[in-house]
């Protein structure tokens, strides 16, 4: 499975059209007729690789009216590369055990969770903080199956373990990297695609 996310990363920029509409959009937001004409490429097309680019969470779009906008997602765009660096490197990296979090994380870690999980286990709100709130979805998703497939409402009724508002907390996994739905189905990414709160300050 690690393997399999890291080659389709690689997949969606092993074209180099959807390479020059990347360093396109890396000037700011542009509409599809715009990157076709810059590409020198019909808008049909445009819509094709951005479509590639937006299932591997690359690029963002939006809707005015009738004309779709699109830009760059950094965070994955950069997330993706330091996965397939993790995956080449880890073997090395584990000889002798895993390493143990350092100490510092490790507090940081145990408080965000004290303060935000109630000792029935239950989420007290949902963190505004993006640190504190990978944290707490990191916490809640390691009690996941790895490998199991979860449909919507497995799903649902997991989160509604935590907290209520399960259409949130589902959002969020998806949109941090931790989960991946296809037709309607939830799976757990490979832990080096997960957003990382260590990075943060």
């Amino acid at each position: 499975m690690q393997l399999d996310k890291v080659v389709n990363y690689h997949k969606a920029l092993a074209d180099p059209t959807r390479i020059r509409l990347l360093i396109l959009l890396a000037e700011g937001e542009l509409n599809g007729q715009v990157l076709a004409e810059k590409l020198g490429v019909t808008p049909a097309t445009v819509t094709h690789h951005a479509a590639k680019l937006r299932e591997a969470s690359l690029i963002n779009e939006r809707r005015e009216k009738n004309t779709i906008y699109f830009s760059l997602n950094d965070y994955f765009i950069k997330n993706g590369s330091n996965a397939t660096a993790n995956l080449i490197y880890r073997t090395s990296q584990q000889k002798g055990g895993e390493e143990q979090m350092n100490e510092e994380f490790e507090r940081v870690r145990q408080s965000v969770i004290k303060n935000f999980i109630t000792a029935a286990g239950q989420l007290k709100s949902i963190p505004a903080q993006l640190k504190k709130k990978l944290i707490i979805l990191e916490y809640m998703i390691s009690k996941l199956e790895k490998g199991r497939k979860y449909t919507e409402k497995e799903l649902n009724e997991f989160i509604k373990g935590f907290h209520q508002d399960f259409a949130t907390i589902r959002r969020e996994f998806i949109m941090h990297q931790f989960m991946f739905r296809e037709n309607e189905i939830y799976e757990l990414n490979p832990q080096e695609m997960w957003a990382k709160w260590e990075t943060l300050s």
